[in-house]
């Protein structure tokens, strides 16, 4: 962990005896959790209105979603000023005393920052613009035409279109690798460098625990801009000449060195088109980078690989080789944060469950499988509900997130693919799924607002919420407050070794847990179906002096150490061994 500043001279960051490898982290998008002023959009005072849900809830840590001034075309991933709070969201005061609410009920923030791009909106791309020999040019990545006239080279954009926007005023392209209103830093221009560790310092010297990093392995490109050969690829082709590029090791060491390693927190990277090899050099101690990066394979498991809006049928074969690449063969010393959703997928119930049928056993299933897992656990808002996937999405205009409406567009308008192909794609898809409204209690505006939200609620609030689920004790949400509990108790199931059990079985995935003195084995059933299943021998003898410590059925739980037994769709079993 980073090191501790004297007495004197320390901040205000939360201080905590547990490790940061064992925080529980909720992520907040803050558009939709709460809004506190009936303008339709979640802000900081609707967080502050919800403080004793999140602490009653258990976990360690609130990430919050980019919560910085931002023209929101991209909803705040398109940054105009790093240190100043968006005015939809609050005040500088309404997030000082966020602050300190939480950690007086010992719960830690983190930030999201967003190094890679601004908004084309920031001050400092205004300034770019207006010449080539102006001092904030060089903020930015400019280049002139092609041989042939056209864009520097054939890279795209993660919008399908080229990652290159031309300025007539100065006659030079600039990269966007994300948005044409996403104008990608200049990473090697040491100011640019500084201006975002100033940025993080403003916010540390504040006392928030952390930091989020957006698209952590693309900072650093190969400025000699070479054509691609990935010709297939739909939206973002080229991300070989930057993912993980030649100088990134030495960014964030340069930001250890210059701002993390002055303060008490833990920072989780988000990356892609990472292997294990590049998380041990992003995240083991001794290389003083970053402390974990987050899993994302899980979440794209239905992904095609040139085309992510199309999906592949998916078994429980592909997630347990996923799974055991990240919890068994990582360095042990390396680290990784978990999530089988965020604010950029699907909802997790509704892609690795069942949302129509058996949507509460395999939310709880789901819930146990998350918190029993090596790794630091990232919860989005609403899932502790079993919140499912917006089925009533039925056109084009129902959706606001950017790359799903670029995608159509670059399908039908520029390609000239069948509509309703697309469109089908779209609303399977998309990411607006996981921003729609927190369901808190059955009312019109589902508890979350009293005006006209900026996302449509999903109708299922009336059977899904936290009101309904607060006094039920077999709710989703009281399941996960107990493995949440139980995860908190038990160090060892954060830290401890993973290793796999009937990994040849199609439906039924168990592992062991070890470490600490402790040993536990957990038994799930990932199908809609009852599943027979044999433990190996050893195992059954060791479960005649088990503790059933969070289990979908005690009677089953006993049944597992006879012999060959048949488990309910979706049941779940959590076993501390003697």
């Amino acid at each position: 962990m980073s090191k501790q500043l004297d007495a004197v001279s320390a901040p205000k960051q939360l201080q905590s005896n547990m490790h940061w490898r064992e925080n529980i982290v909720y992520e907040i998008y803050v558009r939709s959790f709460n809004d506190s002023n009936g303008d339709g959009v979640g802000d900081l005072r609707g967080i502050i209105e919800k403080l004793d849900y999140i602490q009653d809830l258990g976990v360690t840590a609130v990430w919050l979603s980019p919560i910085f001034a931002s023209p929101n075309r991209d909803y705040g991933y398109d940054v105009s000023d790093y240190k100043g709070i968006d005015p939809e969201y609050g005040s500088m005061d309404d997030f000082d005393e966020l602050l300190e609410a939480l950690h007086e009920r010992g719960v830690r923030l983190v930030m999201e920052i967003v190094p890679n791009h601004t908004s084309s909106d920031h001050p400092w791309f205004r300034e770019a613009l207006k010449g080539k020999d102006n001092p904030y040019r060089d903020y930015y990545i400019w280049r002139p035409a092609g041989e042939d006239g056209g864009p520097p080279n054939n890279w795209t954009s993660f919008l399908g279109d080229s990652s290159w926007k031309y300025h007539e005023e100065t006659g030079e392209y600039y990269l966007h690798t994300y948005a044409w209103h996403q104008p990608d830093l200049n990473w090697e221009n040491p100011k640019v460098r500084q201006e975002i560790i100033d940025a993080m310092d403003f916010w540390l010297q504040k006392g928030v625990d952390g930091f989020r990093i957006d698209t952590a392995n693309v900072l650093s490109k190969d400025m000699s801009f070479p054509d691609t050969d990935e010709t297939e690829r739909i939206q973002g082709s080229g991300e070989k000449y930057y993912k993980n590029g030649p100088h990134i090791h030495e960014y964030l060491r340069e930001m250890r060195e210059k701002v993390f390693s002055r303060y008490p927190i833990f920072t989780m990277g988000e990356s892609s088109q990472v292997e294990t090899e590049d998380v041990e050099d992003y995240t083991l101690p001794e290389r003083g980078e970053l402390d974990l990066i987050l899993m994302i394979e899980a979440s794209k498991i239905c992904d095609e690989p040139d085309d992510m809006w199309k999906s592949d049928p998916w078994e429980l074969s592909h997630l347990k080789a996923i799974m055991r690449k990240w919890l068994k063969d990582l360095h042990p010393d390396a680290w990784i944060g978990m999530y089988l959703s965020n604010h950029d997928h699907v909802r997790m119930v509704s892609y690795l469950g069942d949302d129509l049928e058996h949507r509460e056993e395999s939310a709880k299933m789901l819930a146990v499988f998350l918190m029993t897992l090596r790794g630091t656990p990232n919860l989005l808002q609403g899932e502790e509900l079993g919140m499912t996937n917006a089925h009533f999405f039925n056109s084009i205009d129902d959706i606001k997130e950017q790359q799903a409406l670029a995608y159509y567009k670059l399908m039908v308008e520029k390609r000239g693919e069948d509509p309703e192909t697309i469109l089908r794609r779209v609303l399977q898809k998309n990411r607006d799924h996981s921003r729609t409204p927190m369901q808190w209690n059955a009312d019109p505006g589902a508890g979350f607002t009293t005006g006209t939200p900026w996302q449509r609620i999903n109708p299922n609030k009336d059977e899904i919420n936290a009101r309904q689920q607060e006094d039920d004790p077999n709710s989703v949400l009281n399941l996960y407050r107990e493995i949440i509990r139980l995860r908190r108790d038990h160090p060892s199931l954060s830290l401890g070794t993973y290793e796999p059990v009937l990994e040849e079985h199609k439906h039924i995935y168990a592992y062991l847990r070890e470490g600490e003195g402790e040993r536990w084995l957990i038994v799930l059933n990932f199908s809609k179906t009852p599943t027979e299943v044999l433990l190996p021998d050893d195992l059954r003898g060791e479960l005649a002096r088990a503790e059933c410590a969070v289990c979908s059925d005690g009677e089953r739980a006993e049944a597992l150490e006879r012999g060959m037994t048949e488990l309910d769709p979706y049941a779940y079993f959590v076993f501390r061994l003697a």
